[in-house]
Parts: structure tokens; sequence; C-alpha cells
């Protein structure tokens, strides 16, 4: 059985019972960063096991550029009954991380699979914002080249003019953020902008702000999560 687990996106004590139950019933474990997947199986046993002796699955390095050339090894071992979890460095595997060839490996192959649901960065963002939050729309990561990032930013500002109450989020790099916040202040001046980083972490910073009045001078750091509504 594939089991599709979310993990937390920064808290690790955010984890389920249940998902911590699963990787540790888990013969592999797919992961996008094996050192991140390490840290967080000691922790699911210092959390809801602190007496029992750590034992680990077979730890898989499973990013973008090796899902493709894995897949075959990893259905074989799902058709010989192994209990195969994946999880992404934070949050939902397949939403924006690796995972999508997999997920449609195995419908394709009538192979069974489940998902344990877990902390989400795009719906925690949406009520850190303080927006309406009944209609939103999620769009991955923003464009990296700049001409692309201009026809996604004008896609939006057609959306909002349909739906006013809708909000977008997405999700951006601290290497390019300040160029996409130049392309929102100079796009989408009259929107509202929440930026969220480092969701769940100790150093968590929300700065609300209008498109026209974004600080594009300011350092961000960490992770982050950008919510126009």
């Amino acid at each position: 059985m594939l089991y599709i687990i979310g993990s937390p996106i920064g808290n690790a004590q955010d984890i389920s019972y249940r998902a911590a139950q699963t990787l540790l019933a888990s013969d592999i474990i797919l992961a996008e960063d094996t050192r991140t997947a390490r840290n967080l199986l000691h922790s699911v046993y210092d959390l809801f096991f602190p007496n029992k002796k750590k034992v680990f699955a077979k730890i898989i390095s499973y990013y973008k550029e090796k899902e493709l050339n894995k897949l075959p090894s990893i259905l074989e071992d799902l058709k010989n009954g192994k209990n195969i979890s994946l999880i992404s460095e934070s949050g939902m595997p397949v939403i924006s991380d690796p995972g999508s060839l997999l997920v449609q490996a195995v419908v394709r192959e009538g192979i069974g699979f489940t998902v344990v649901p877990g902390p989400s960065a795009v719906t925690t963002a949406v009520v850190h914002a303080g927006a309406l939050t009944k209609e939103f729309m999620f769009i991955g990561f923003f464009p990296k080249k700049q001409g692309k990032l201009v026809k996604k930013l004008a896609s939006i500002k057609v959306f909002k003019a349909m739906m006013p109450k809708l909000s977008i989020i997405a999700f951006e790099s601290p290497h390019r953020i300040n160029a996409t916040l130049i392309a929102i202040k100079n796009y989408l001046p009259n929107t509202k902008i929440s930026i969220a980083r480092e969701l769940t972490k100790k150093y968590e910073e929300v700065i609300r702000s209008k498109g026209n009045d974004i600080d594009i001078k300011r350092e961000y750091k960490g992770e982050i999560t950008i919510v126009i509504s």
C-alpha cells in the first residue's frame, strides 16, 4: 500500500498520531530530503513513543529529478506488498512537491493508495491574511522568468475583476521574493497583500500591506507564502 503523508510545515509537533503510526509501520519511506525525514522520525519517537527503541524504515531519496528513474522499482515494491510512505520536505506531497508521477502511476496500475492529511501552508497563510476565505485559488510557485511572471499577474488581475472576493495564494523563494513584490506593486497596486514566512516556526512572521505600499527593499528570509486578497 502507498501512503501519501502530509508532514509538518515547520513545527514538528503538528504531526498527527495517524501520520506518526503510518511512518513507523512503513517498510520504505520516500523522502524529498532524507535528512529532514530522519529528523522527523526522531521527533515522532520523542513525541509519541519516547520509551521505544528507535527503529527506522529504509529511507530513499525521492526528489523531482529522481522521480522518473525510481518509479519502476517503487511500483515493483508496491506490487510485492511493501508498505511505502511518501513525504515531502514539508506539507503535502504532490502539491508543488514531488509525487505526481507516482500517484498517476499507481492509479494507472490499480495499486491501492491513501492520503494521510496534514498541515498546509496554503490554508494557514489564508487564515493569517485575515481575508475573506470563501473563495481562494492556489497557483503554486510564481514563475521565475520576468515575462512569465507578468503574464501570471495579468491573469490574476482578470480573475480578480471577475471574482473580487477571490484570494490568490502562491509560494515564493526568498531569492526571488523582492523581484516578485516589485512586479505585484506595479501590476496589482490596489490589492491587499499578505506575506507569510516561516509559518509555525520560531520566527513566524506575517506582513500585511497594500500592493502599492509593499516594502520591496526588505530582506525576506525562509519559506514564503503570498496571499493576494
